[in-house]
């Protein structure tokens, strides 16, 4: 009976690693002192009547470690990029070039490298409340299990003490990826 419950806690695994991922995805869009050009996927692009991500309207790329190159493949649509960038809260200013948009990165100042370490702060909180949130949902199928004669209270305790140390490994992880980029945000 114990082996039908494996893939249930594996699953439960698969989700906490999510939660990892999703971290590691707002950790790029967070800038720090050098050009990434995953600084401009939260950009939305007003462009043919919706709102697209600017990736899907211009390529992206990194010439050089303090500038963007953001190359627009219609030109009607320079302009409506370069307000999406300008507006987008990242403090960046695009300079047209035609077709190209350069985006020059500036030293960031100390106020806002601690401001991006306590946003940095919020986005691993809000992945551990959700690897906590898959550890009730583990811990709560499993007592379902166990009252539905499923598995026994001795599987019960073994799996909510398996549930329990890879909540702990998540949460590690999700420690260990705040503080490199916390280090990679405060380094000058």
């Amino acid at each position: 009976m114990a082996d039908a419950e494996k893939p249930v806690l594996s699953s439960y695994r698969d989700r906490m690693d999510k939660a990892i991922a999703a971290l590691k995805d707002e950790f790029a869009s967070l800038r720090t002192g050098r050009a990434s050009a995953g600084l401009l996927d939260q950009v939305m692009v007003e462009a043919y009547g919706s709102t697209v991500p600017l990736n899907q309207v211009a390529a992206v790329s990194v010439p050089e470690p303090r500038s963007i190159t953001v190359s627009v493949w219609d030109k009607g649509m320079v302009v409506s990029v370069e307000k999406a960038i300008r507006s987008s809260g990242l403090g960046f200013n695009p300079v047209n070039e035609g077709t190209n948009l350069r985006i020059p990165i500036p030293p960031l100042t100390e106020e806002r490298r601690k401001d991006l370490a306590k946003i940095a702060g919020k986005y691993a909180e809000q992945q551990k409340i959700a690897v906590r949130n898959v550890r009730r949902d583990a811990n709560d199928d499993l007592k379902k299990a166990e009252k539905n004669g499923a598995i026994n209270q001795d599987d019960l305790k073994r799996m909510e003490t398996e549930v329990q140390k890879m909540t702990d490994e998540a949460i590690k992880r999700v420690d260990e990826a705040l503080k490199t980029k916390e280090q990679e945000i405060m380094q000058v």
